[in-house]
């Protein structure tokens, strides 16, 4: 039986509104600590409000919307409204600027964009090219306010119907957005999502952490990522419980407000985990009411300790990428959790450890880490008109090669090693620059580290290390290599060291290697 059926993410909403109807569904918490709550019926009527402006300008079935836009409702009902009306969301991520924008406004080619005022210059300079494909631009999270040819989002939508009547014939195989990869190491590709994609992930997010309409899930991660929308966003709403969203990360607010909103659950990335144990401690800090702290990446042991300890959590591991869906490996309900383990597989997938032969290698063999889902179901539907790169990544037998390696030992319980692309061929031999990452982030006097291979004709690559010190503290470069000597084999040890001031990085804390690289060549 598919526990899915014939749903669309449209659907859920209707049957959400009716069987929950005033109880809370989204708390969001801004920047200036104003918040605003909804109830799943109100949070019902203003999606319908936005699907009926959506259709008021022409958007139809299929046609692509881009977001643009930090945390805050009107994302929310942008979404979902689409999802009502058989659009795609296209969401941008709100750190990008012109370049990057322009990239995926020329690959999706959305008929309109919803954005924010402080994006505007990118829209305005992007119309002036000939070949735009936007019709309109709706500036959101304003009120009262005209803006000369262009569309004020929250006065237009407040003004349509809270009713929606079209009948639109969606299938939940139908996609149901276009979700762009970070662009760590190539130029970012759109991952094709569908609605059942979204609707498993409902699912499969609340067994994993086992949700119940009781809970209060609290997350910072932002909107327009996957981690948002399938581990926070879609198994909170399919179980009834409440959403608090928060517009951007504090460190110095961020544990008050686990505490003070009751959070059950919440998620953490290192950054946020780093940040959190540098804040002065309060006597408060164990009184809150989390059950899991859901955690993505790599972590030193130290910090892990230090964080768990500190702040009296429970962390959930869960390993999965935007291709994936959901964090398909992962603590399982009511199963041991064996750090350094990445967890185990979820049901619904099958995964396994490949070797350069593409055999599949015994326990406790590093290789690359193979998935097997369904397309359009459990796992993404390819990438966006680009089949070339779909192929190379999932191949004729269903297996999504995810290009991390790792290895499973004798019980089933999987270790992430590190991303092929971080592997470093250093005198014949494979070096994981995540372990060496982990090592340097171990000395008392750094911060944070990021490693990469520069070519060199005798060793094949060097190791290069880029190392930030925490403030006030001194450290050499010679330092930091006897340092390496004293916990690494020779072949391991960095060639060259570069102390600066920060790295480059993702809205989610993922290091842009790639730019590291360039400015080696």
């Amino acid at each position: 039986m598919d526990i899915i059926e014939q749903k669309s993410v449209g659907q859920l909403w209707e049957h959400l509104a009716k069987q929950y109807n005033s109880k809370t569904a989204l708390i969001f918490e801004d920047i200036n600590a104003n918040t605003y709550k909804y109830s799943y019926s109100k949070m019902n009527e203003n999606i319908n409000k936005v699907a009926n402006l959506f259709l008021s300008l022409g958007v139809r079935k299929a046609d692509r919307v881009a977001l643009h836009i930090n945390n805050c409702p009107e994302l929310m009902f942008s979404w979902f409204a689409l999802c009502k009306i058989g659009a795609i969301m296209v969401p941008i991520n709100a750190h990008y600027l012109y370049n990057e924008t322009s990239y995926i406004i020329n690959k999706c080619k959305p008929k309109l964009v919803v954005t924010e005022e402080k994006f505007l210059n990118i829209y305005k300079q992007l119309k002036e090219e000939i070949t735009c494909p936007i019709q309109n631009i709706l500036i959101a999270r304003k009120e009262n306010i005209s803006f000369n040819n262009f569309i004020n989002f929250n006065d237009s939508y407040k003004k349509q119907s809270s009713s929606f009547f079209d009948k639109i014939d969606i299938n939940n195989q139908d996609t149901a957005e276009i979700l762009f990869t970070s662009g760590t190491t190539s130029l970012p590709k759109g991952v094709v999502i569908t609605h059942y994609n979204l609707l498993f992930a409902g699912h499969y997010t609340s067994w994993q952490c086992q949700l119940s309409k009781d809970d209060i899930y609290l997350t910072v991660m932002p909107a327009w990522h996957i981690d948002f929308q399938c581990t926070a966003a879609m198994p909170t709403f399919s179980s009834g419980a409440t959403l608090v969203l928060l517009e951007k990360y504090s460190a110095r607010k961020f544990w008050n407000q686990v505490c003070s909103y009751k959070a059950t659950i919440t998620e953490c990335i290192p950054k946020i985990i780093c940040t959190l144990l540098l804040q002065p401690k309060k006597a408060w800090e164990k009184n809150h009411c989390l059950r899991e702290v859901f955690y993505y990446l790599t972590l030193p042991t130290k910090d892990k300790d230090a964080f768990i300890n500190r702040f009296n959590v429970k962390l959930l591991t869960s390993y999965g990428m935007t291709e994936t869906i959901v964090g398909l490996i992962g603590d399982r309900p009511h199963d041991k959790r064996k750090w350094p383990s990445i967890g185990k597989v979820g049901f619904s997938y099958e995964v396994k450890i490949i070797n350069e032969n593409n055999e599949e290698v015994t326990p406790n063999t590093i290789g690359e880490i193979y998935i097997k889902g369904i397309p359009g179901k459990t796992i993404f539907n390819g990438y966006y008109q680009d089949e070339h790169e779909t192929k190379k990544v999932l191949d004729n037998n269903g297996w999504f090669h995810t290009g991390d390696t790792g290895y499973v030992d004798e019980d089933g319980y999987f270790y992430f090693v590190d991303r092929k692309s971080n592997l470093i061929k250093s005198a014949g031999e494979n070096v994981s620059a995540s372990e060496i990452e982990t090592l340097l982030s171990s000395h008392p006097k750094i911060l944070e580290s990021a490693v990469i291979g520069v070519t060199d004709k005798i060793c094949c690559e060097l190791i290069k290390a880029f190392v930030v010190l925490k403030k006030s503290e001194i450290l050499t470069e010679n330092e930091i290599i006897s340092y390496c000597q004293k916990h690494l084999a020779d072949f391991k040890v960095p060639s060259k060291i570069e102390i600066c001031d920060s790295l480059p990085k993702t809205c989610l804390g993922k290091l842009k290697k790639d730019v590291l690289r360039q400015s080696c060549c």
